[in-house]
């Protein structure tokens, strides 16, 4: 795919690697709907990367707000090719520990929203004749558990194994599904975390978006359907 012209979707665009995802697709000629619950956040990267960048105030968990989003924002002469679904969040706790609401919002975050947002995305990318791509920002956790982080695992799990469904039931509408699975990113997204082992060597956020530009980029029958990504010596090396 050759990024110049695209139409990009990217949720959770207001901080972290979903804010490295808009500024590379920006910088390669893409229009990109950056989509956040922060209208102030939103409106700070537009300040950065110009008209090309347009701020969506939107809970993903809404699903009628979406339809009506979508609904008024796309048609024929504006389709989406690219879908990025990388808005998320993560409690950490012992499982008799985590309250009902943390569970529930992270479904609702995690899984819910990514299915609200793509049902009504996938056909308007099958009426686009362009090869189309949607990729589902999941985590090492959906490969591996790990104590404190079982409801956590459990959406990541859940991303990892909607994203292989999707890759098999979209491949021949010309739309491509990739799953990333990323280690620990230097984000504000552990900021708050006890329960996680933060370190100095974890991955750059621009590095990750590097690696969505190279994914997008890919011919048109090559598809990269799940990759997974981690520092190479995440802990300082011994003296």
């Amino acid at each position: 795919m050759n990024l110049q012209s695209k139409i990009a979707i990217v949720t959770g665009a207001s901080s972290g690697i979903g804010a490295e995802f808009s500024k590379i697709l920006v910088e390669n000629g893409a229009t990109v709907y950056g989509i956040a619950r922060s209208i102030d956040k939103l409106k700070s990267i537009k300040d950065s990367l110009g008209d090309s960048f347009i701020p969506v105030k939107m809970d993903i968990t809404k699903a009628r707000d979406l339809e009506k989003w979508v609904d008024k924002t796309f048609d024929e002469s504006n389709q989406p090719d690219i879908l990025v679904n990388n808005a998320g969040l993560g409690y950490f706790a012992d499982v008799d520990e985590l309250s009902l609401d943390q569970w529930q919002n992270m479904l609702n975050v995690n899984l819910s929203g990514i299915f609200y947002l793509t049902r009504l995305i996938v056909p308007l990318m099958k009426e686009n004749e362009n090869i189309c791509h949607i990729v589902n920002i999941a985590s090492i956790a959906g490969m591996l558990g790990n104590p404190q982080m079982s409801a956590y695992n459990a959406t990541k799990f859940g991303v990892r194994g909607m994203s292989e469904a999707l890759f098999k039931e979209l491949r021949y509408d010309g739309i491509k599904v990739t799953c990333f699975l990323p280690g620990s990113i230097s984000t504000n997204f552990f900021n708050s975390v006890d329960a996680i082992d933060l370190h100095p060597n974890m991955m750059q956020a621009v590095d990750i978006a590097k690696t969505l530009k190279y994914v997008l980029e890919t011919p048109d029958n090559f598809l990269i359907n799940e990759i997974v990504m981690r520092p190479l010596n995440p802990k300082p090396p011994k003296d």
